[in-house]
């Protein structure tokens, strides 16, 4: 009876309360993220994979700069408005340093993905079955950075949550780009790929570092750093 309620409540947070809808999607996220980071991980350990090395080490950083919203957000219950607020501000800054880290991180594993140097392990029917995930990965993701303007209430670590979010579908899309190439490509189409994967990718990366800025402006006057300097 007990879970019975529970989880009637947990669909109601998830119907009628944004903010709790993205808390609770950014926990489901950080259990796949940290399942990522060590499967990448391991896998550049063992075989001494350098992309998989990279591609882990940028994981981690999401997977820290989640766990840390998270953990300020779980905190704030038993806080009163007003210490809600400062923390969150403290935990915007220190994630927004990870969050540059982390763009700063990308270079390396994008850089492997356009020479197409990364490893590819799999076949045609995993390949459409990253394609769907990665589809609605990047719309789910779309979607909510629309909304997150709206309904968000000035929460600035929700707008971070959102915007992490569409970092890691961007980073989902360049990943099945390399893969599809990889798959698909056959012993006579030599470099031919080249100038289209460094392109694409060079341009989802402007993205990705154009998003992050906007929100770190965003930000920053939202915890008044920015205006205290005009001010003075």
């Amino acid at each position: 009876m007990r879970n019975n309620r529970r989880a009637a409540e947990l669909l109601r947070i998830w119907r009628e309360d944004y903010i709790g809808q993205t808390l609770m999607s950014a926990a489901v996220s950080l259990g796949i993220t940290a399942l990522f980071a060590l499967y990448h991980g391991y896998l550049g350990f063992c075989y001494g994979s350098v992309w998989h090395g990279s591609i882990g080490f940028f994981y981690l950083l999401l997977m820290v700069i989640r766990g840390t919203v998270l953990l300020t957000e779980k905190r704030n219950q038993t806080r009163l408005e007003t210490e809600q607020i400062l923390c969150r501000h403290r935990t915007f800054l220190i994630s927004s340093v990870l969050l540059l880290v982390m763009d700063i991180a990308l270079i390396w594993p994008i850089f492997m993905m356009v020479v197409l140097d990364k490893p590819v392990f799999m076949g045609p029917i995993p390949s459409i079955a990253m394609a769907a995930y990665t589809t609605w990965k990047i719309t789910i993701a779309s979607i909510h950075m629309r909304r997150q303007r709206q309904r968000a209430n000035g929460n600035i670590l929700v707008a971070e949550l959102r915007t992490v979010n569409f970092i890691d579908a961007l980073v989902a899309i360049l990943t099945l780009q390399n893969t599809l190439i990889m798959v698909n490509q056959t012993t006579t189409d030599g470099n031919t790929m080249l100038p289209v994967s460094a392109a694409s990718s060079a341009m989802i990366y402007i993205v990705i570092v154009f998003i992050t800025v906007r929100m770190l402006r965003k930000g920053l006057r939202q915890t008044g750093i920015l205006t205290c300097g005009k001010q003075t």
